[in-house]
C-alpha cells in the first residue's frame, strides 16, 4: 500500500514526462488502466487505491483531442474514488489560440475547456507557457502557470554567443521575448507580419537590426513552422550571423519539420511538453521534468512557486 499522502498518474500520450517527474520527485507512477472499446470510445480507472490522497494527473492537451478527454475521464474517476485534491498537471495546455471572441459567432475554446476541466472535478491546474496569460482568468481555481524560461535561458547562456539579440516572430509574442531579452541583457526584435489566413503568412518585415547578430527567435507554440522558418530566413537575408529558434510547446504538424529542416535556422529547441518523435535532426527538447516536481512539491508544501523562476 502507498502511504505517501499523495500520487501521480499519467496520461497514455504523457506518460514520458510523468516518469521523468516522478524520478525527480522520487516516487512511483501510480498504475492506471485505459480500456478501448472498437467504435474508438474508451474508459479509464485506477488500478489502486486513491482514497484520500492528492492525485497529480499528468496530461497534455495536444491533438488529437482523445488526450483531453482521457484528462477529463481520470478526473472524473478521481472524483468518484474520493481523491483528496485532484491536481491536473498540463505541461500543454491546448485550445489556448481561441482565447477570445475575435470574429463573430466564434468559440472560445480556452474558456470551455477551462469549463470542462472545473466541472470533471479539478482541484488546481498547473501549466507552462499559456498561450495567453489571461486565460489563467477562465478558472475559478488556482492556476500555477510555470515558465520555459526555467531551461531556456540556462541554454542559451550555456551557448557563449557574442552579438546575442533575442527576436520575435510576430508582434503578439513581444512580451515573451522581451522578458527574455532583458533576463539577458541583450536587445530584442521583432517581426511583423500578416496573415492571408489561418497558418498561411502573407507578409513579414523586421523590426530592428540583425546585421552580424547572431539572433534567438522566441515563441511557445510551433505548429505548421511557417512563420518561425520564415522570419528565420528573412533574418539571414538582412545579415544575420546565425539564427536558432526556442519554442515551448512542439506541435510541429503536417511538413512542419520540413520546412524546419529545409529553413536557414541552426536548429529549433522545445520543451518535451509534447512528444516528438517525427526525426528533424534541426529539432532538439529539453525535459522540463524537474521544474514540475519542484511546483509540485511547492504545492504539496503551501511554498512559492514564482520564486522559481528567472524570467
Amino acid at each position: 500500500m502507498n502511504k505517501t499522502p499523495y500520487m501521480v498518474f499519467a496520461g497514455t500520450k504523457s506518460r514520458y514526462l510523468a516518469e521523468e517527474i516522478c524520478k525527480e520527485l522520487g516516487c512511483e507512477l501510480g498504475q492506471m488502466n485505459t480500456t478501448y472499446f472498437a467504435d474508438g470510445e474508451f474508459a479509464v480507472s485506477f488500478e489502486e487505491s486513491i482514497r484520500g490522497k492528492d492525485v497529480f494527473l499528468v496530461q497534455s492537451t495536444f491533438p488529437n483531442s482523445d488526450n483531453l478527454m482521457e484528462l477529463l475521464l481520470m478526473i472524473d474517476a478521481a472524483k468518484r474514488a474520493s481523491a483528496s485534491s485532484i491536481v491536473a498537471v498540463m505541461p500543454y495546455f491546448g485550445w489556448a489560440r481561441q482565447d477570445r471572441k475575435d470574429k463573430p459567432r466564434v468559440s472560445i475554446g480556452a474558456k470551455l475547456v477551462a469549463n470542462l476541466l472545473s466541472v470533471a472535478g479539478v482541484s488546481r491546474v498547473i501549466t507552462m507557457d499559456l498561450h495567453a496569460d489571461q486565460i489563467q482568468g477562465f478558472f475559478d481555481i488556482p492556476v500555477d502557470h510555470l515558465y520555459a524560461s526555467m531551461v531556456f535561458v540556462p541554454y542559451i547562456q550555456s551557448l557563449n554567443l557574442e552579438d546575442l539579440v533575442i527576436a520575435t516572430p510576430d508582434v503578439g509574442g513581444s512580451k515573451r521575448a522581451s522578458a527574455y531579452a532583458k533576463c539577458l541583457g541583450v536587445p530584442l526584435v521583432l517581426c511583423h507580419k500578416t496573415r492571408a489566413k489561418a497558418n498561411v503568412v502573407d507578409t513579414m518585415q523586421i523590426i530592428g537590426d540583425v546585421k552580424d547578430k547572431n539572433v534567438v527567435l522566441v515563441d511557445d507554440i510551433v505548429d505548421t513552422a511557417g512563420t518561425i522558418s520564415k522570419a528565420a530566413d528573412l533574418m539571414m537575408e538582412n545579415g544575420a550571423k546565425s539564427v536558432r529558434a526556442i519554442a515551448s510547446h512542439c506541435i510541429m504538424s503536417g511538413n512542419a519539420s520540413e520546412r524546419v529542416r529545409e529553413s536557414k535556422m541552426t536548429e529549433i529547441v522545445f520543451t518535451n511538453s509534447i512528444p516528438y518523435t517525427k526525426g528533424c535532426p534541426k529539432v532538439k527538447q529539453l525535459s522540463v521534468a524537474a521544474g514540475f516536481a519542484e511546483a509540485i512539491k511547492c504545492v504539496l508544501e503551501n511554498q512559492s512557486i514564482s520564486s522559481h523562476y528567472i524570467c
